[in-house]
């Protein structure tokens, strides 16, 4: 997760995060990747280029995308993205920066996944 202070537009935020999920996934050496995001506005730059606001992270994200073998944005409603609505409330109480964890997520998010084990 990171965590940002001082950034108040939601879809700038969200390109950010579609931003980090990318490099995630490069991260970890994944070549195949579906990254959904709750802003359509957000995918529609991605898929369609952007020269608004967070146009600068469309293109970043655009270009990353070539590394890959196959990436996919798709709009998620919400309602259907619990766990990363989750995720988001709980960094309001986090100190800025990135926060990882591996194998136990904090209280509260991605229970879904706990409560199935």
């Amino acid at each position: 997760m990171l965590v940002l202070k001082g950034i108040k537009e939601p879809e700038i935020v969200e390109a950010i995060a579609c931003r980090e999920g990318l490099a995630l996934a490069q991260d970890i050496q994944v070549t195949r990747v579906r990254l959904a995001c709750n802003n359509a506005n957000v995918i529609s730059s991605i898929n369609q280029g952007s020269n608004g606001v967070y146009g600068q992270i469309v293109m970043e994200i655009q270009e990353e995308s070539k590394s890959l073998e196959s990436v996919e944005f798709i709009h998620e409603r919400r309602s259907t993205n619990i766990d990363a609505h989750r995720i988001a409330r709980s960094s309001l109480y986090e100190d800025e920066g990135r926060h990882v964890w591996f194998l136990y997520p904090p209280y509260g998010v991605c229970n879904s996944y706990a409560e199935a084990s």
